[in-house]
């Protein structure tokens, strides 16, 4: 799929809800004569931020810059909320805007008014943010798997909704499996999700651990971490009939890249017959049905 029909199918669900006329408030929903589709000026105070939101963190640099930005030039782009009550909104996409525009001390903000249900909410977070490319990795996981819980949605529809393949949903959803503290330095930003999926491969959350520190300590890249996970979890020799049994040279990387490709451990056996197995390892159903996709991918 090309980078033109991902960001297509991205925007699919967000479009689709707000451009629905059974999203509209009609005129008589509102007070002031508002029409279907037109931007209403609200009291910034009678409107909330959204619960469902996925992003955790706002840089505040960037908020006090688009502040600024706000008391010169104004809101160019109006918010979008949902009607909750009464002269009473709720965020649906635009919090920066509105916490800037909060500091600014703008009294009034342009929106569009749509209705959506809780489950809408939650979806429309999730597209809008990503469709923006601004969640880091464990926002977009934890939002992943929000979907899945709270809308009851398998991988593969929420790959369909989404636009995204289902490896890419399995390769997030994964990190959640992280030790809390790889997480933290993955979602601010120690670490990359390169360094994230090779630590996926080690099973032992104590030797994660250590390879986080080893790897935040001296600086390494992903390719460096690459090898010492490799280095971690590759058996350079087996034992066939009471005698060691060396991995010929260009099949001694095979275990670490096939971890790192699957996520998950990787034993290679072989005997001087050049005869043997691949042994992958995975916790539950849930981990053999992602590896079984990953490998079926073309």
């Amino acid at each position: 799929m090309s980078n033109t029909g991902k960001r297509k199918a991205l925007g699919r669900g967000l479009d689709s809800i707000l451009s629905s006329p059974d999203t509209d408030i009609t005129s008589e929903d509102i007070s002031g004569g508002f029409v279907a589709g037109a931007i209403a000026e609200i009291d910034i105070n009678k409107i909330e931020t959204n619960p469902f939101q996925p992003r955790t963190h706002f840089d505040e640099m960037m908020i006090r810059e688009l502040s600024e930005s706000i008391k010169i030039q104004g809101i160019i782009q109006p918010i979008t909320v949902r009607k909750m009550g009464y002269d009473k909104y709720q965020i649906i996409a635009g919090e920066r805007r509105f916490r800037a525009s909060q500091m600014a001390g703008i009294k009034r903000l342009p929106a569009f008014i749509r209705v959506a249900n809780d489950e809408q909410m939650l979806e429309l977070a999730l597209i809008e943010n990503i469709h923006r490319e601004d969640l880091n990795a464990i926002e977009i996981a934890i939002s992943y798997q929000r979907l899945i819980d709270e809308i009851k949605l398998t991988q593969e529809k929420l790959s369909e909704r989404l636009g995204k393949s289902r490896s890419s949903i399995a390769n997030f959803l994964r990190l959640l499996k992280l030790p809390p503290n790889v997480q933290v330095a993955l979602r601010d930003g120690f670490i990359s999700m390169g360094h994230a999926r090779a630590l996926i491969s080690i099973p032992d959350k104590r030797t994660q651990e250590k390879i986080l520190k080893t790897i935040i300590d001296r600086g390494l890249n992903v390719r460096q971490t690459e090898e010492i996970v490799r280095n971690t979890t590759t058996k350079p020799v087996s034992k066939s009939k009471g005698k060691i049994v060396e991995i010929p040279e260009r099949f001694k990387d095979a275990p670490a890249l096939l971890s790192t490709k699957l996520g998950t451990k990787v034993n290679l056996r072989r005997n001087n017959n050049g005869e043997g197995s691949i042994v992958i390892s995975f916790k539950n159903d849930d981990d053999l049905d992602n590896i079984i996709t990953l490998i079926g991918e073309k």
